[in-house]
């Protein structure tokens, strides 16, 4: 009888333990407040001159731009 209770026990605080994957999004992300998995920075992100990034646009001159083309051999942001 008794062993049946100390195995309920152990079962129990197996199922109430908190699972690994923070928020449903897996290791290294977590739950931003629009509700998409974003990943965990570990360090300060420095953004690519010209680079796109999904959902942002280009980086440029400290800001965002969401349209780039060339002008004169040189790429022109809108």
């Amino acid at each position: 009888m008794k062993s049946l209770m100390v195995l309920g026990l152990a079962s129990v605080m197996v199922a109430a333990a908190p699972a690994d994957a923070r928020q449903g999004c897996g290791t290294g992300f977590h739950r931003a407040p629009n509700g998409r998995c974003v990943p965990n920075l570990r360090a300060r992100q420095a953004w690519v001159v010209g680079r796109y990034y999904d959902g942002r646009g280009y980086w440029y001159n400290n800001r965002w731009w969401h349209n780039r083309y060339r002008y004169h051999d040189q790429w022109r942001y809108r």
